[in-house]
């Protein structure tokens, strides 16, 4: 089961994309590629994280 910390991990790793992505003007296009295909994973496993959580909570839907 992820962690709090893995949780954390894979969120800022998604922030710090988004702000690099955000603040350069002319990405190469396989830089693009490899920022896109981490942050899908990044965000799986802080979607898992969460659904897991709410889960433990009784807030599943």
């Amino acid at each position: 089961m992820p962690t709090a910390d893995s949780y954390l991990k894979n969120y800022r790793k998604l922030k710090k994309i988004a702000d690099t992505m955000r603040e350069q003007q002319n990405l190469d296009v396989d830089q693009l590629v490899k920022m896109v295909d981490e942050a899908t994973v990044a965000y799986k496993k802080c979607q898992t994280r969460i659904e897991a959580v709410e889960k433990a909570l009784g807030l599943e839907s």
